[in-house]
C-alpha cells in the first residue's frame, strides 16, 4: 500500500489564496484584494476596520491571516482578521503593543505569527509581539533583539520558522534575523545582498523565502534575494525581474509559490504584479488590478 499524502504536504504545504489589503491610494484605504490559487488577482472589495498605510500582515492558525500596526496620520496597533474565506473582520477590541509603523511580520511554528521592528513616533524600533494561533496579539516581548529598524520584510522558512530582513535604521541594510519555531528573534545576520529599505518577502516551495525589491537611498530596485530551507540568504539573483519600486507587499499562493504586488515609484502609485514560481523564478510584470497603491500588507489564508 502506498501512503496518502495530504493534497498541501511536502513542497505544496502552503496556503493556497492570498489577499492584499490596505495602504495608501489617495487617501489611506482599507481596500483588500484576492489572490486566487493560480495567481489571479481580484479587483477591489471595500475593506473593514480603520484605513491605514505602512502596516504588516502575516499567516495564523494555519489557513488564517491578520492586518496589523500601520499608520492612519498617527502610529496605531490596530489588527484586523482574515478568516479561512478571506473576509477581513473590523479591528480588533483589545489593541496590544506599541502602535508603530513599517513593522513587518511572517508566521512561526506552523500557525502562530510574529510582528517585529517599526518606527515608532520616527525612531527605529526592535520590539515584536507573538500571534497566537487563535489570533491573539501579546503584548510587547521583554527582550527586543536585533538592530532597531523600520521598513524591512519578513517571510516563512523551513515551514516553521521566519526570518526578518533589510530595512532602514540610517543607513538601509541587509542585515537579517531569524526566528525560532517558538517565536524568539535571533541577534543580527551579516547581510547579503543590495542593503536597501522597503522590500517584502514571502515563503515559496514550502519551505523556502523570497525578499525582492525596495529602495537604497538613490534609485529604486529590482533586486530579489532567495533564502534557503536553512535560513540561509543568496546574493542577489543575477536576473532581476520586473519594474522597480518600492513598498511592494508579498504573499504566497497555490501552496508554494508567490506573488509582489502594488508599490510606488518617486511618488506614483502602482497595481503591477509579479509571480513567483515554486522554483523562486519572478516573473515579468502583470497587468495590476484594482487600485493603484502602496504601503499596504499581504498574507495567505485557505
Amino acid at each position: 500500500m502506498f501512503p496518502i499524502i495530504p493534497a498541501n504536504s511536502a513542497a505544496d504545504s502552503g496556503n493556497q489564496e492570498g489577499i492584499f489589503g490596505y495602504g495608501e491610494a489617495a487617501a489611506y484605504v482599507t481596500t483588500t484584494n484576492l489572490v486566487s490559487n493560480a495567481g489571479v488577482v481580484a479587483s477591489d472589495v471595500a475593506g473593514a476596520g480603520t484605513a491605514r498605510g505602512s502596516l504588516a500582515a502575516c499567516e495564523y492558525g494555519g489557513d488564517k491571516g491578520i492586518f496589523g500596526f500601520g499608520n492612519e496620520g498617527s502610529y496605531t496597533a490596530y489588527t484586523n482578521l482574515v478568516s479561512n474565506a478571506g473576509v477581513v473582520a473590523t479591528d480588533q477590541a483589545a489593541i496590544t503593543g506599541t502602535g508603530r509603523g513599517a513593522p513587518a511580520a511572517c508566521s512561526y511554528g506552523e500557525d502562530k505569527g510574529i510582528f517585529g521592528y517599526g518606527s515608532v513616533s520616527g525612531t527605529p524600533s526592535a520590539v515584536t509581539n507573538l500571534v497566537s494561533n487563535a489570533g491573539v496579539v501579546a503584548t510587547d516581548q521583554a527582550a527586543t533583539t536585533g538592530t532597531a529598524r523600520y521598513a524591512l520584510a519578513a517571510c516563512e522558512y523551513g515551514e516553521d520558522k521566519g526570518i526578518f530582513g533589510y530595512g532602514s535604521g540610517d543607513p538601509v541594510s541587509s542585515m537579517t534575523n531569524k526566528v525560532s519555531n517558538a517565536g524568539v528573534v535571533a541577534s543580527d545576520t551579516a547581510g547579503v545582498g543590495t542593503a536597501r529599505s522597503n522590500p517584502s518577502a514571502c515563503s515559496y516551495d514550502g519551505d523556502k523565502g523570497i525578499f525582492g525589491y525596495g529602495w537604497n537611498d538613490t534609485p529604486y530596485v529590482s533586486a530579489t534575494n532567495l533564502v534557503s530551507n536553512a535560513g540561509v540568504v543568496a546574493t542577489d539573483q543575477a536576473a532581476t525581474t520586473g519594474t522597480a519600486r518600492g513598498w511592494t507587499a508579498a504573499t504566497q499562493y497555490g501552496g508554494d509559490k508567490g506573488i509582489f504586488g502594488f508599490g510606488i515609484i518617486s511618488g506614483a502609485h502602482q497595481n503591477v504584479t509579479n509571480l513567483v514560481s515554486n522554483t523562486g523564478v519572478v516573473s515579468s510584470d502583470v497587468a495590476g488590478v484594482g487600485t493603484a497603491r502602496a504601503y499596504q500588507g499581504a498574507c495567505s489564508f485557505n
